[in-house]
């Protein structure tokens, strides 16, 4: 049976022969997870390790501190597989590979006690970076910066500006500044030896300007037609740092990449492939009953078709995410979701494990959804700003937004270009029906008003959009050309409406012969 993450963590802390009773991280009473505090707590614990092992092997303290903190945040962390042909990594050291099976032989530990005991972990790691530096013949081990060169090695990064990256940016930062949580003294004027390769002016992602651009060889084009329209977010872990994980998925060899990488502290992401192309971030076509009978259309196709990947730098098996890298992404998200109009919900920003359950369960059991999604929200402006009521009310917060249709409206997906998981239709008449988009607001607002509907040549030229407000009065009405101007937003206007549940109603009432498409409504 598979651990859970916070089990995990509290076992291998109290297997460790050194360590104390203060090592076990208490849970809340409310919820039975490990505390922020506690987990800081649990963190300190490690100090005596890294200390013993830092005299053992003659390593400095800080350097095995800081490549763990860099690594893991300081977690003993169980590696599981992401990326194919990258070993998984073990241990608040994150070991893997040769390195894993090296260090335990150097410090006389199986390679199993190395996966989930600390000490032998930290021992591990400790005992690799000596082997290295004997080989390397340095002469001062007191001088931290010399090791640069050996600290990368402990790792797989093989790209040459990711390896400055993790040197320069990350685990000597750190040194240099000090980390309490890990325990980490600053050390002023440390000077890695090590090229530090770092353009003047790092280029901007094409799709995300917050981004730094990182191209990856490792991309197809997507198909033509409504598959190949991005859908869903796919949420992943990189079970690894951030450097390490771009590095391998910007390797040609690799051949998997990902739209982009989320840095562990939310200070920076980057992108590796434009939203417009195919990565191949998820090897598992579609099945919508693992995600609650959601879009079945899709069934049977590539997922990499229709999605955009996320990859963030950490661990499925990780007790918590640092709040600044989950405030990133759900802006990230936020600018996805915006422009490729993909709804902000649980069906469609979704878990790289319930897309592909019987080989992967990133991004784990401890990435915080409900908070997430809520962010992304709040972040695109839907908690009082923007509020976007799509045709299906699955798709929608109904304490926000939500569509009223009688039954003499149809489902429909054939027509490319849809926002959300599909539109509705009728023919029009002379009649007083109605879809009815209704929108709370807490306080009265200026607001405008655009519409989202598939265009064809059956539409009518006259569909009728008309603002109602919380009162009962007709605000304007605006008649719609739906034979053109499909797939994206189209502005209807802006309009002051008072506190309460205003509306937008898309009428039937237009020439007959034809079409009225009710697909979306966004208020901002």
């Amino acid at each position: 049976m598979r651990m859970s993450s916070r089990s995990f963590l509290l076992v291998t802390l109290l297997v460790a022969s050194a360590c104390a009773t203060a090592c076990t991280a208490p849970e809340d009473a409310n919820t039975g997870e490990v505390t922020p505090q506690a987990l800081q707590d649990s963190r300190k614990s490690f100090d005596a390790m890294f200390e013993d092992a830092a005299r053992e092997f003659n390593v400095p303290a800080n350097l095995l501190k800081a490549i763990a903190y860099t690594e893991t945040r300081m977690e003993m962390v169980r590696g599981e597989q992401e990326f194919e042909g990258r070993p998984p990594a073990f241990g608040v050291m994150a070991l893997r590979g040769d390195n894993l099976a090296r260090g335990a032989k150097l410090a006389g530990v199986t390679p199993e006690k190395a996966q989930s005991d600390p000490r032998a972990n930290i021992r591990a790691g400790a005992a690799v970076l000596a082997s290295l530096a004997d080989e390397a013949g340095l002469a001062d081990r007191a001088d931290v910066g010399a090791w640069a060169p050996l600290a990368v090695k402990l790792g797989d990064i093989t790209n040459a500006e990711a390896q400055s990256h993790y040197i320069h940016r990350e685990v000597y930062e750190l040194i240099r500044r000090g980390e309490p949580a890990a325990g980490i003294a600053p050390t002023e004027g440390v000077r890695p030896q090590f090229a530090e390769i770092r353009s003047a002016v790092e280029a901007a992602g094409p799709d995300y300007p917050a981004s730094i651009w990182r191209p990856s060889p490792n991309y197809g084009s997507r198909p033509s037609g409504d598959i190949g329209d991005p859908g869903m977010i796919v949420i992943h872990t990189c079970e690894g740092g951030y450097s390490g994980c771009w590095s391998w998925l910007t390797n040609s060899e690799s051949q998997v990449s990902a739209h982009y990488v989320v840095n562990e502290s939310g200070s920076e992401v980057s992108q590796l492939v434009r939203e417009s192309n195919r990565a191949w971030h998820v090897a598992a076509t579609y099945k919508c009953s693992l995600n609650s009978s959601v879009e079945c259309w899709r069934n049977g196709y590539s997922v990499n078709h229709f999605s955009v990947g996320i990859e963030h730098g950490g661990f499925a098996s990780q007790s918590s995410f640092p709040a600044g890298q989950i405030d990133a992404s759900a802006k990230l998200s936020c600018d996805i979701s915006r422009d490729q109009a993909i709804p902000r919900d649980r069906f469609h920003i979704i878990a790289h494990g319930q897309l592909q359950p019987e080989n992967r369960v990133d991004p784990g059991p401890n990435w915080p959804w409900t908070s997430y999604i809520s962010k992304i929200n709040a972040f695109c402006g839907s908690a009082g700003g923007e509020i976007i009521v799509d045709s299906d009310n699955a798709n929608n917060d109904t304490t926000k937004g939500k569509i009223e249709v009688s039954s003499e409206w149809a489902t429909g997906s054939a027509t490319s270009g849809y926002y959300g998981s599909g539109y509705l239709y009728a023919s029009t008449t002379d009649t007083a029906d109605k879809a009815t988009f209704s929108f709370y607001l807490p306080a009265a607002a200026t607001k405008t008003v655009d519409a989202w509907w598939v265009a064809g040549t059956n539409r009518t030229t006259t569909a009728p959009f008309v603002a109602i407000d919380a009162n009962g009065n007709t605000v304007a009405t605006v008649n719609a050309n739906q034979q053109a101007n499909g797939g994206k937003w189209n502005t209807l206007g802006s309009w002051s409406f008072p506190a309460g549940w205003n509306k937008i109603e898309l009428r039937r009432s237009a020439a007959e012969g034809s079409v009225v498409i009710a697909d979306a409504v966004r208020i901002r």
